[in-house]
């Protein structure tokens, strides 16, 4: 599988305006090349340098394996692209933007992009250590695609 971002590179730097510092948007994504056979897509976005061993950004079971791409979503909130979305590490519903305290090193932010043989039966509320879980006996491939973010 391939995932991309025409906003950054793997390994470059997300623009401010998918950040807190700027609108606070998801970054639009793109992907290809998924594996034959797949049933659903599960999307999740974290931080693995945050405080306390990473924070979770977004959590999007149920991508209908049709779909081959997410747009710029907006503020945190459950209506992005009409997908269920699952917890976040705020303990609410939705996208995260990404917001590294002042000062702190460079963050990693790695969006992974999991392809399931069977759809999991996971509800709206669902973390992302719960579907990691329940998806390892169904998962058929994974892609990373890590963007970094520093604030002033």
């Amino acid at each position: 599988m391939k995932l991309t971002s025409p906003t950054f590179a793997d390994g470059g730097p997300i623009p401010r305006t998918y950040t807190c510092d700027g609108e606070g948007q998801s970054p639009p994504l793109a992907w290809s090349d998924v594996p034959a056979g797949t049933a659903d897509l599960v999307l999740v976005v974290e931080d693995p340098d945050a405080p306390n061993g990473g924070f979770v950004h977004w959590v999007v079971p149920y991508i209908p394996p049709s779909t081959t791409s997410l747009p710029a979503a907006g503020k945190p909130g459950p209506a992005v692209a009409g997908l269920v979305q699952g917890k976040n590490g705020a303990g609410g519903e939705g996208w995260q933007p990404l917001c590294p305290p002042p000062g702190a090193d460079r963050h990693h932010y790695v969006f992974t992009l999991y392809a399931l043989r069977h759809r999991l039966a996971a509800g709206p509320n669902v973390t992302a250590a719960d579907l990691r879980r329940a998806m390892r006996p169904v998962l058929l491939g994974q892609v990373r695609l890590t963007g970094t973010y520093q604030r002033a």
